[in-house]
């Protein structure tokens, strides 16, 4: 089990997952921070771009936070 931090910048024009220096990530994610969909773009987005399925994915802090804690199943 890996744990990520990553921000999100909802409400973006493009969808694009940013690896940065310190090791967490940047996510700029289309969809509003409303009933959740944010959360729910974040989940494929990461998903997609770590090549894993998004049931792998969970979000274990944060849910309502710009900065949040990621779980990755392995």
């Amino acid at each position: 089990m890996t744990v990520l931090t990553v921000r999100v910048k909802p409400n973006s024009r493009q969808q694009k997952a940013t690896r940065l220096d310190d090791g967490s990530w940047l996510l700029h994610l289309k969809d509003p921070p409303q009933d959740g969909k944010a959360n729910q773009e974040l989940i494929t987005l990461l998903a997609q771009t770590l090549g894993i399925p998004k049931a792998q994915v969970h979000i274990k802090s944060g849910h309502t936070a710009r900065t949040k804690r990621v779980e990755i199943d392995e």
